[in-house]
């Protein structure tokens, strides 16, 4: 079984050190997706020198798009974003055209031991409890224990007071997954506005996961999660409708793998197939940065994400394929922001699915 693991970084690859013996045993090949500073790159390669591993800057993705569309490259290159997380998406392609078995999304602040032995079990094997919410929402930090005797929510859960109810249904059902999110300890993955209001600046708060409940929650059909790509394997087979969007266009940015989940749980208990959540359990080592900054990125898209996962869970699918499906939703959408009376969120909405329409365009033409 061949594992790709993608990270976007701008930084040297110290995260990773202590995997170096997994990856290898296991034949895993990284995939960094960077900003092309030969410096950084000079310092992986000694972090990486007995790991397969390629680098793909801006460069680069422009050369791997030329080689395979010619004089229509660009076209294709614009679904990959600029300078946003979401960069992640080319890393995909790569590892679906070569003949990824699975692939793991990481980032470079977050310490795990165990990484693919733990997103393998989770993925593969016959395991785990079931959890079913009246709410429609699972909340991700119910699965850890914290330092803090309060209730907390993460990035990309619904503020609306229904989607945040504590209703939970426990079934004794497990099985096999095609997206299990690794989670972490430290710092959570809040918004910037539950950072602010528990007094952090600089990106992080004095709230901390200590320890995780349960190595293995399946979310059940009918319920979502927000689901963080920081630490979260996928099967080969759901990359046509697991584009990470577009994003930082109009002032919007952070919500890439919040909504390529929304969407991909959608698409998931449609087919039949599962989605998961629990260990490996890592460390996040949150670097410092401006929680205003964050705000101003997230504001918008806060304001969207209350009305995107209602239209989500509405959409009549059609499809046996992940990429039938995802197009599917496409066409639902494009009925349901007619709806919309923000013309720039209207705007913001048809960049995302003219963007998702080519993400399959992309890779029918390669795969």
């Amino acid at each position: 079984m061949k594992p790709y693991l993608v990270v976007a970084s701008i930084n040297p690859l110290i995260n990773l050190l202590d995997e170096i013996e997994e990856l290898v045993k296991t034949s895993t090949k990284v995939i960094v997706i960077d900003e092309g500073d030969s410096l950084v790159r000079e310092k992986n390669d000694k972090i990486l020198k007995e790991v397969e591993r390629s680098y793909y800057g801006p460069a680069e993705r422009r050369n791997w798009f030329r080689e395979r569309f010619g004089q229509f490259y660009e076209k294709y290159a614009s679904i990959v974003p600029e300078r946003a997380h979401a960069e992640t998406s080319f890393g995909f392609l790569v590892a679906l055209e070569e003949g990824a078995d699975f692939i793991i999304e990481l980032d470079d602040d977050v310490l795990i031991k165990g990484l693919i032995e733990g997103h393998q079990s989770n993925l593969f094997e016959n395991s785990g409890e079931t959890v079913y919410s009246k709410s429609k929402w699972y909340n991700t930090l119910d699965l850890l224990v914290l330092n803090s005797d309060g209730r907390y929510f993460p990035r990309g859960h619904p503020y609306a007071i229904e989607t945040r109810v504590e209703d939970y249904r426990w079934q004794k059902q497990g099985g096999c997954c095609v997206l299990n999110m690794g989670h972490w300890l430290g710092n959570p993955d809040f918004d910037a506005l539950t950072i602010l209001y528990n007094g952090g600046l600089d990106g992080r708060c004095k709230i901390f996961g200590e320890s995780v409940k349960k190595e293995k929650v399946i979310v059940g059909k009918g319920t979502y999660f927000a689901v963080c790509s920081m630490n979260t394997s996928f099967v080969a087979k759901v990359v046509p409708a697991f584009y990470q969007l577009y994003m930082n266009v109009m002032g919007i940015d952070r919500f890439d793998d919040i909504w390529s989940g929304l969407f991909l749980k959608r698409i998931a208990d449609h087919l039949g197939d599962l989605v998961c959540l629990g260990k490996p359990i890592g460390i996040h080592e949150k670097r410092p940065r401006s929680t205003f900054n964050d705000l101003r990125k997230e504001l918008e898209g806060m304001i969207i994400n209350e009305w995107l996962w209602k239209a989500v869970d509405n959409c009549d699918l059609s499809g046996s394929s992940y990429a039938d499906c995802y197009l599917s939703l496409v066409e639902a959408l494009k009925t349901e922001i007619n709806n919309m009376s923000n013309e720039v969120f209207k705007k913001f909405m048809s960049i995302q699915l003219d963007k998702m329409r080519l993400w399959v365009e992309t890779i029918d033409a390669i795969y």
